[in-house]
């Protein structure tokens, strides 16, 4: 399997958004307060990750993040990416890649970075139903998507998709939905967070007007876990599941409520683990008294558990104090074992 590309991100916070979307403050999300776009910001930003990237790494590419990048006007925008030619010229940067909103992917745009090595586009689509989009104030549709998606694909990037959960209006069968909605587009992969409530954004006063109820944890991992599921049977990647750790999410002055975990997408594929094991352990008859089930060594933590939790609910669950967790080498990836059965954490209840 080759190497990933290291990623080098350049956030924009809200730079090209036409308004502000109910759930967004992307200074919080970012931990950024201005704009990485002078010639000088970028150097920096692009300097530090190449000194501190491993040797193993694969080709770099810059991403532009946390603001509508195809939103942006036109002088702008060449000004960013032009900003990037001596690192391309030096085989430093292989390529770019941006996330924008899908109202934004029109012929004129994506004529404008046509000259550029832009490889991956990502869609902020966050969901697919249109009660959704309206009440999170979004300001496009899902027929925007369709045809962005069609662009894209037509053009020959890569494309990713970002969706949430828990946003105004939904619901864990919208979320569903909207899911499979997605995945009928076929996107080289997507990304799934979790709605938070930041202070600053317009959601943190419906919030604490009583006028909206973000999920719980239990609620999110539960969502997420099913999506997931959904993905990987259409053979689509979920490189990402919540929010990429930022000092400012860890302050409850920030993030006024939500499911919010420094660690949820490892509780997500915690989760799915733990079913895994339990439909083993139900398969075998009669249980052992000291049962072991063995999981590839890189997935041991994920059949552990945040905190062994797996391992301590499973116990109880079946009434066997003495049953293990360990790893075993040679197990096929997302496969568990226990005597002589196995099961993949991708089988169905």
């Amino acid at each position: 399997m080759p190497p990933r590309p290291l990623i080098i991100p350049i956030f924009i916070p809200h730079q090209g958004c036409p308004h502000r979307c109910i759930f967004c403050d992307q200074h919080a999300i970012t931990a950024e307060t201005a704009p990485a776009s002078t010639q000088i910001q970028l150097e920096t930003r692009i300097a530090e990750h190449l000194a501190t990237a491993g040797r193993d790494r694969g080709p770099a590419q810059v991403a532009f993040y946390g603001g509508n990048f195809l939103g942006l006007p036109r002088r702008t925008l060449t000004a960013l990416l032009e900003g990037l030619q001596p690192w391309l010229d030096r085989g430093q940067i292989a390529g770019i890649r941006f996330s924008t909103r899908p109202d934004t992917i029109t012929a004129e745009r994506l004529a404008w970075i046509a000259p550029y090595p832009i490889e991956t586009v990502e869609l902020g689509v966050q969901s697919m139903n249109e009660v959704v989009l309206d009440r999170s104030k979004r300001g496009h549709t899902a027929a925007d998507a369709r045809r962005a998606m069609e662009q894209l694909q037509t053009k020959g990037y890569q494309t990713g998709i970002q969706l949430m959960l828990g946003l105004p209006g939904d619901t864990a069968r919208r979320a569903l939905t909207s899911a499979r909605a997605v995945a009928a587009l076929g996107p080289d992969f997507v990304r799934i967070y979790p709605t938070l409530v930041l202070a600053g954004s317009a959601l943190a006063s419906a919030f604490t007007a009583g006028e909206y109820t973000p999920l719980t944890l239990t609620e999110a991992l539960d969502q997420a876990a099913m999506l997931v599921r959904l993905f990987h049977q259409h053979r689509i990647g979920v490189i990402r599941i919540g929010l990429q750790a930022a000092e400012g999410l860890e302050d409850p002055a920030v993030v006024l409520g939500g499911p919010h975990h420094p660690a949820f997408g490892h509780l997500v594929y915690a989760q799915l683990y733990r079913a895994a094991a339990h439909r083993l352990l139900a398969q075998l008859q009669p249980l052992p008294q000291a049962p072991t089930i063995y999981a590839p060594p890189h997935e041991i933590s994920r059949l552990l558990g945040h905190k062994k939790a797996n391992l301590d609910s499973l116990r109880r669950m079946f009434a066997r104090p003495r049953l293990r967790l360990a790893a075993q080498e040679g197990l096929a990836c997302e496969t568990l074992r226990c005597a002589d059965r196995t099961q993949s954490i991708w089988q169905p209840d």
